[in-house]
């Protein structure tokens, strides 16, 4: 994990791998989604500001946010800190990085 909480896909991964239960969410658009489903939780960018209630119950909560790039995602993160969400990670690199990555 980064200073700024972010983290790399080589993490996201170890989490993916190791089973454990995190609150997970994919920001890209549904045709995006389909072609790499990580097993995140759909929200698109766009849809975010009027689902955020979705989110409430898991405020107080680890959030990991990732898109194609990291930049979506990281406007994401931004979005829930401004409402107030203090444990939210974007992944860094994003699915590009994902797939590029080494396994």
């Amino acid at each position: 994990m980064d200073i700024n909480g972010d983290i790399s896909v080589e993490e996201l991964k170890a989490l993916i791998e190791n089973g454990e239960e995190f609150n997970f969410y994919d920001v890209r658009n549904e045709d995006e989604f389909e072609e790499d489903d990580l097993g995140a939780k759909l929200i698109p960018l766009g849809d975010l500001g009027y689902r955020i209630e979705e989110l409430e119950s898991i405020k107080g909560q680890h959030i990991y946010l990732h898109c194609r790039s990291g930049a979506r995602s990281g406007r994401a993160k931004e979005y829930l800190e401004q409402e107030g969400f203090k444990n939210v990670h974007n992944v860094l690199g994003g699915i590009m990085a994902y797939r590029a990555m080494k396994i």
